[in-house]
This record gives C-alpha cells, structure tokens and sequence, in this order.
C-alpha cells in the first residue's frame, strides 16, 4: 500500500508545502540566473520516468553552452559556470525538480531518471529501476552516486525497487539532508565525472 498509494500522496502533500516555503529561494535564484545567463534560467531535458515514459525534467542551468571551434559543446566540466559549482555543491539546482514530483513524473525518492538514449541499453534486470517513479534523490545518491560505477548503481536502484518502504525513505531522507550540509559524500561525488553509459555485457 505505501509503495502504490501512500508514497504518492507524501509525495504530492511534501512537493506542495516544499514549493510554497521555499518559493522565495526558487524564485531569487531563477531571477539571479536570468540575469548571470542572459537568458532563461531553467533547464529542460527529457528523461525516462515509471514505466520507462519520457517526461521533461526541470532544473536550474549550471552550465554555459560553450563550444569549442566546430562548434561542438565542451566537456561538462568545462561549461560549468561558478554559480552553477555553487549550486550544485547545496543541490540547488535541484529544487526545480519540486515540480516534476508535484505533476506525478516524478518522487521525492527513488532511482535518479537517466536519459533517454540510455533506455535501449538497458538489461531485463537494470530496467527493473523503471517499476518506481524516479526520485530527486535516492539510494543510490546517498551511497556514492557518480563515485559508483554504472553497475553498482543499477545494484542499488533495483534493490530500492524491492525495499520501498517508508522507513527505508525517512533514512535516505536524512542521509540527503545531512549529505548536502557536510562537504563531502553526494556533493564531492558530484566532482568526478561519470562516463556515458554504453550499456552492460550480458
């Protein structure tokens, strides 16, 4: 029940007081990135969700849209602005994504949503992170996130999927919270450059 039902309305109830406290933050960084970007400051991705559907994802842009001379996008870590270091260093850059949880797409917790391409090089087993709507943070976040290999976080995805419960997720909870307060776990993790994903030798 709280996997199908509760979890749902939580997620609902938690995104709609979250936003309406924390509107004037969403609202000051959207206005500061206006300005700083010289234009819009959210930025919109498709992503795979429950089910394996694609919806729009929605953060706060980190990134400049920098190329180099054929006009190729840099590195990631290169177009990383210095705002954008900042707010991902305190995941500011995710409180956007309050939205997504409060339309349905996504939940406060559960497996990240990865990009569309990734989907066909999926197996029978990594799929299984599809049976959960995805999360702003979840198990794998708090366990080492882009530190882990690709493997490794399928791991942990999966082994969500088969332990949602409301304990497990005031756990991951906290963890976040104190993650994102302590200057090393998620946020250093962050700092290591996670290679594409090319799908997993059966």
């Amino acid at each position: 029940m709280y996997k199908n039902i509760i979890k749902l309305i939580f997620d609902k109830f938690f995104s709609f007081f979250a936003l309406l406290l924390l509107f004037p933050v969403i609202l000051l960084f959207a206005v500061l990135l206006f300005f700083i970007n010289s234009g819009s400051p959210f930025y919109y991705q498709q992503r795979i969700g429950k089910n394996a559907k694609q919806f729009t994802l929605i953060k706060f842009v980190t990134m400049s849209n920098n190329s180099d001379t054929n006009g190729n996008l840099l590195p990631d870590y290169q177009r990383i602005t210095f705002f954008g270091k900042f707010m991902r260093f305190f995941s500011i850059d995710e409180l956007p994504q309050l939205f997504n949880v409060l339309k349905g797409d996504m939940s406060l917790i559960g497996p990240r949503p990865l990009l569309v391409k990734y989907l066909p090089l999926y197996n029978e087993y990594q799929s299984r992170r599809h049976e959960v709507r995805p999360g702003m943070t979840g198990w794998a976040v708090v366990n080492g996130r882009n530190a882990l290999s690709w493997e490794e976080k399928f791991d942990l995805d999966v082994w969500y999927v088969d332990h949602v419960s409301f304990t497990l997720d005031v756990k991951i909870m906290w963890m976040t919270f104190l993650k994102v307060l302590i200057p090393h776990g998620i946020n250093s993790s962050d700092d290591v450059v996670m290679r594409p994903f090319k799908g997993t030798e059966q």
